[in-house]
């Protein structure tokens, strides 16, 4: 028996990639967590009309469920949840004993997600499930120790747990990002051994469970699902001669030092772009458009572009290929996302995003094996 309705917390939400996907299994959100004001500007903007409640405020104006800082959070003020998202920072912990388990992980941000699991166990109120993703990296971070550290506190607050990296180039959207996820569940209300990790989706919009079977084929994808319309596209976009040489020179001058990149060119043909970062907005090197059959510089994705890279629905000018604004991740039955801040603001937001199908595929997955 499945659960239909179930409540999540979303700390450190950034613009909410795991709202839109815990929505779209029918979770409720009853409390969300993040400092930066302009990532909470949009999260506000896109979720205060399907979820109202969570931005209520008391009668000074005070936010009650939308927190600002994690480490003002109140564990007994939060509501009571079932699932707990989130994409924490990576941090080293100051490794204090031997203990290797909860206390190692105080002053850090992950401490913050712990001591609120730990409370709501001891109040009575387990949470089932946790989804936590952080950067592949995190698997090597300190020789491996901070992983360890919270694998161990995990075992110690009474979850099983576990984790794989996951690519998004294999859900259906046109980037090469790789993350770490952890999947936890709480010992003594779900009695499973492991979780089972969706590793892409089959053309057939099916879900592959075995890393063997990528080779296979995925959802296919190209650069140009993603572009707005050709004659919409300001010319702002195509980067200048001075920063198109510079990036240029950088390349030369890296490859000759066997180090660093200095662009990546993609076109509409290409399969992926490389990983959108938060600082694309300052020159765009990591993911440019090819537009030497026009006679132009290269240009950088548009921010409507930048979001649809990372599965999020957004209308903009329309698609360059009108039939991807049915495909699976832009069809109406994907909540629209509104872009309400500057360009430089939407670069740096969708950055330091979730890809939106992955995080999806988990959930659905979560609702099934461990719901």
């Amino acid at each position: 028996m499945i659960m239909k309705n179930y409540k999540f917390i979303d700390l450190f939400a950034g613009i909410g990639g795991f709202h839109t996907a815990m929505h779209s299994v029918g979770g409720k959100c009853v409390f969300a967590s993040e400092w930066d004001k302009n990532a909470r500007v949009s999260y506000e903007a896109n979720y205060k009309a399907i979820e109202p409640n969570l931005f209520k405020k008391d009668d000074k104006g005070n936010y009650l469920y939308f927190n600002e800082d994690i480490n003002d959070a109140v564990p007994s003020k939060i509501p009571n949840f079932d699932v707990c998202c989130g994409g924490f920072p990576c941090q080293p912990f100051s490794v204090a004993g031997l203990k290797r388990g909860f206390d190692d992980t105080r002053g850090t941000l992950f401490f913050n997600i712990a001591n609120i699991i730990k409370q709501k166990i001891e109040a009575g109120y387990p949470p089932r499930v946790l989804f936590l993703e952080n950067v592949r990296g995190l698997k090597t971070h300190d020789n491996g120790q901070t992983l360890k550290v919270i694998l161990a506190t995990l075992e110690e607050l009474g979850y099983g747990y576990s984790y794989e990296v996951l690519n998004a180039k294999y859900f259906g959207v046109p980037q090469n990002r790789e993350r770490l996820f952890i999947i936890a569940w709480y010992k003594e209300l779900v009695n499973v051994e492991t979780f089972k990790f969706p590793f892409g989706i089959a053309p057939d919009g099916s879900t592959i469970y075995e890393k063997s079977k990528l080779k296979e084929g995925t959802l296919p994808t190209k650069v140009s699902d993603i572009f707005e319309p050709e004659e919409t596209l300001d010319a702002k976009f195509t980067i200048s001669d001075g920063l198109w040489e510079g990036h240029q020179r950088r390349k030369e001058r890296n490859k000759q030092n066997g180090k660093g990149f200095g662009y990546s060119l993609f076109n509409k043909d290409s399969v992926y772009t490389s990983t959108i970062s938060a600082r694309y907005w300052k020159d765009g090197s990591e993911i440019l458009i090819d537009q030497s059959d026009k006679g132009l510089n290269p240009r950088k994705l548009t921010p409507v572009e930048a979001g649809r890279l990372q599965g999020y629905r957004i209308l903009g000018n329309g698609w360059q290929n009108p039939e991807c604004a049915n495909n699976q991740n832009y069809n109406d039955s994907n909540m629209e996302f509104k872009i309400v801040v500057s360009n430089k603001e939407a670069y740096h937001q969708f950055g330091n995003s979730v890809a939106i199908p992955v995080i999806k595929r988990l959930a659905e997955e979560i609702v099934k094996q461990l719901m």
